[in-house]
């Protein structure tokens, strides 16, 4: 008589945890300003304005935008400040750089605000492979969370996982 297959991993209190379930929806925009400088290099202050102000900033509505310039110029501070503030009251989130980072910084801010009470004493388990572009930086930001409250950290899927925190007893 053959003996029952028992699926220890459903029995187990392995709680899953996926960025992916946390991943905000919304366009995510690289916005370059090389087109708005002279030649692509030199930021003239009254022709930038002038783009700033003709550009139709609602069409980034619910949109996490990524400031950036493609060429070597050299760009003040101020300049992104007012890109800033132009888009802001339509976008999610504003940052200067790359869409790395601006996802980067998108799972910072989710996971600082996440409650992680529901982890409280168990193990839990990192779901490691995502279809969606979740920067390697999101899973740092996820153990530091989860390891103060669960009693175990891994990272992987539940039959091949890797250990990576033990509470102390």
């Amino acid at each position: 008589m053959a003996e029952e297959i028992v699926n220890r991993v459903a029995q187990s209190k392995l709680v899953t945890f996926d960025l992916e379930d946390v991943y905000p929806k919304g366009p995510r925009i690289l916005f370059d300003i090389k087109d708005w400088l002279f030649e692509g290099f030199i930021l003239r202050e009254k022709d930038f304005r002038a783009q700033v102000k003709q550009y139709d900033w609602s069409q980034h509505q619910n949109a996490y935008i990524a400031f950036t310039c493609s060429t070597d110029a050299i760009i003040p501070a101020w300049a992104f400040m007012l890109l800033s503030s132009m888009v802001a009251p339509f976008a999610k989130k504003v940052i200067i750089g790359n869409l790395e980072q601006l996802e980067t910084a998108i799972y910072q801010e989710i996971i600082e605000n996440l409650d992680v009470s529901s982890y409280q004493n168990v193990p839990v388990i990192i779901k490691g492979c995502s279809k969606k572009p979740v920067p390697q930086n999101a899973y740092i930001f996820a153990i530091n969370k989860l390891q103060t409250v669960a009693t175990s950290v891994m990272y992987g899927e539940a039959c091949s996982s890797v250990p990576l925190f033990k509470k102390k007893k």
